[in-house]
């Protein structure tokens, strides 16, 4: 074989397996592929220097990863809001056309699977991330190469992100299960959580021996001009992946509800495993208008199928104390399969529950559980019983550590800050990521201080020295430095990471924020009028707030004594100038960082946005403005050179 020969048969062996892998269209047979694949493969093994790198022979995992380094996505991978029926439908579809009446929707399946963030620059695949936390995930590139269905190379040059859903096809589920019955080895519960691992293995070869499917839903960043949805993905399917089993275009609820009804009928038939349909806003223009929320985006939802409904039995009813101390029931049920997941546990959510629907044990129960929503008890079939079955008796003392509990209304809860379930998982909630960072303080680190009786409440982490820590098993001096060193590392943080470390009930990163900006270290004096007046709280979050402060006030402030956290700064009244109190978004390369503009405009009382939308009142824009100018221009927004903007400040 020459050269020109080896390229056209990796062409041509690229073209075999499209037809295979993403149009489920065969046009050789399995004997031709692979005489030719090892053709190709003997070439390669002779000119090593030639290897393309759309070469099929690339595709084999061959290599043991040590683990996988964390890779942050170019633009964030957000989640969908659901709705479980019409009237949620209904719901959803007001609140948008509240945003915009002109607008069609895009419909497609949404896939049982894993989400992938797959990165293309000049056409060449370089990074294949996991979803993670949606901003950050974990770089898997060379177990992505893996999968037929996603191109190693596209005719696309510019930087794109391609986002979609990897899934295992169901008769594939059953082929890998049955492998691993032979092999004793564990079953997986369903498609999507062996989707899921086989996608994370660290030995690509087993990722490869998978049969993975990608199916793209989406895009992130890219400059391509289409301005419907449809259209864009018209054109993602083009380069090579593959089409989704059904997809149509909405005009309106009836049209949306019929196709919705076309694939709730038609899933059993699909390849692969749905749990609901994808519906989102088909106008790119309105998709930026809308913008998002603090978790998902307006301008999409997910429709999901009606849940799986199974009749088990109820074998005891058991209780979890949380790093709040509230107390909460759970039914352990007769192991129950449910749509490709094994049910031992349902949720009861409180008590009153219990007594409400009169739940006993050894009762038959119905249990419903909907895409990933905890499984729950929807009724007791009274009808069924024989009079063995046991009432439960609500509890009164503490299942961890004894004490008295304390009933507030539908909760019941544990009061002392010294026990085990609160103490441990508090500190442990306390030192995460999203807290206090506080690195080394891990699960068993904490259960260990805890059980020698070194640690009895969070206040007690900063007595901890290095004599004590040397008396510990398993630490050495370095070890136990390294630990008083990230404790000590905790002090001098931001408010709101305080306010969050504490872990207030219902009370998350956002909420933080906005009680350190709003009070700073006077929101343990704040009223439940001032915390209500705050954007984004409510009343349960307020009095969530209130309780936690009257029980653990001296706790707090000593805590804020020893970690000293920074207050954050209040800004003056910025003085009138054409920016105050105007939304005002930047765009383009300027004269110096759009950071330092961005931080001189808020401190001249304006709000700066990433997005040019009808409430937009400027657009500042430097050399190569791009696509936000040219819409700021078609609504008729003012637009102003940095020149200009700063002449106006003069």
């Amino acid at each position: 074989m020459k050269k020109n020969e080896y390229i056209n048969a990796v062409e041509k062996l690229n073209l075999y397996a499209k037809h295979y892998y993403v149009l489920d269209d065969p046009i050789t047979t399995d004997e031709v592929y692979d005489r030719l694949y090892h053709e190709v493969l003997d070439y390669e093994e002779a000119h090593p220097e030639d290897i393309l790198a759309s070469s099929p022979t690339q595709r084999v995992g061959d290599s043991v990863s040590e683990g996988f380094v964390k890779e942050k996505h170019l633009s964030k991978m957000w989640s969908l809001e659901d709705v479980f029926d019409r009237e949620g439908l209904e719901k959803w579809l007001t609140k948008t056309y509240k945003l915009d009446k002109n607008i069609t929707f895009y419909c497609e399946p949404k896939y049982d699977g894993a989400s992938l963030n797959l990165i293309y620059e000049d056409g060449k695949l370089i990074k294949g991330i996991t979803r993670g936390d949606g901003s950050v995930g974990e770089l898997i590139t060379q177990n992505v190469k893996t999968i037929h269905s996603v191109p190693l190379e596209i005719e696309h040059k510019e930087l794109i992100e391609i986002r979609g859903e990897v899934v295992i096809f169901k008769d594939e589920f059953e082929r890998i299960n049955e492998e691993r019955l032979k092999k004793g080895e564990q079953l997986f519960a369903n498609p999507r959580n062996a989707a899921a691992g086989s996608l994370r293995q660290l030995d690509s070869t087993i990722t490869a021996s998978r049969n993975l499917v990608f199916l793209p839903y989406g895009v992130g960043v890219n400059a391509l001009p289409q301005k419907l949805l449809h259209k864009k993905m018209e054109y993602i399917y083009s380069l090579g992946f593959r089409k989704p089993p059904k997809r149509a275009v909405c005009k309106d609820r009836d049209e949306i509800e019929s196709i919705y009804q076309q694939m709730m009928h038609d899933r059993e038939s699909y390849a692969m495993m749905l749990d609901g349909m994808v519906i989102k806003v088909d106008e790119i223009a309105a998709q930026i208008d809308m913008g998002y929320t603090v978790k998902v985006p307006r301008y999409a939802v997910a429709y999901k199928f009606p849940a799986v409904e199974k009749i088990t039995t109820v074998k005891d009813i058991v209780l979890q104390v949380g790093r709040t101390g509230a107390v909460t029931p759970v039914a352990v049920v007769e192991p129950t399969n449910i749509d490709g997941v094994v049910v031992e546990r349902a949720t009861l959510h409180n008590f009153d529950e219990i007594e409400r629907k009169d739940i006993r044990l050894g009762d038959k129960v119905i249990i419903l559980r909907s895409g990933d929503v905890i499984p729950k008890i929807i009724k007791v079939l009274t009808h069924e019983r024989d009079g063995s079955e046991q009432i439960f008796t609500k509890p009164t003392h503490c299942p961890v550590c004894k004490s008295e509990l304390l009933q507030e209304e539908v909760l019941i809860k544990c009061q002392n800050l010294e026990c085990e379930a609160r103490v441990v998982n508090s500190i442990i909630y306390f030192a995460s990521k999203p807290c206090l960072n506080i690195d080394g303080l891990g699960v068993k680190i904490v259960e260990q201080l805890f059980n020698v009786g070194l640690v009895k409440s969070v206040v007690d982490l900063f007595d901890l020295t290095l004599e004590k820590l040397l008396t510990l098993e398993g630490f050495k001096e370095k070890k136990a430095q390294n630990l008083l060193n990230s404790i000590e590392a905790s002090k001098g943080k931001e408010y709101w990471r305080f306010i969050n470390a504490l872990g207030i009930e219902h009370i998350g990163e956002v909420a933080s924020k906005t009680l350190a900006e709003r009070f700073g270290f006077a929101f343990i004096d704040a009223t439940k009028e001032e915390i209500i007046s705050c954007d984004g709280i409510g009343e349960e979050m307020a009095e969530s707030v209130l309780e936690f402060v009257r029980v653990n006030r001296e706790t707090i402030l000593k805590l804020q004594e020893l970690l000293k956290p920074q207050e954050p700064i209040k800004r003056e009244e910025a003085k009138e100038n054409p920016f105050k109190g105007k939304t005002v978004v930047l765009t383009g390369t300027m004269s110096e960082s759009r950071g330092v503009i961005k931080e001189m405009l808020e401190s001249l009382g304006a709000k700066v946005s990433s997005s040019v939308s009808k409430k937009t009142d400027f657009l500042i824009y430097g050399e190569d403005a791009g696509s936000k100018y040219d819409k700021a221009i078609s609504l008729g927004i003012k637009c102003l050179t940095e020149s200009v903007m700063k002449e106006i400040l003069q």
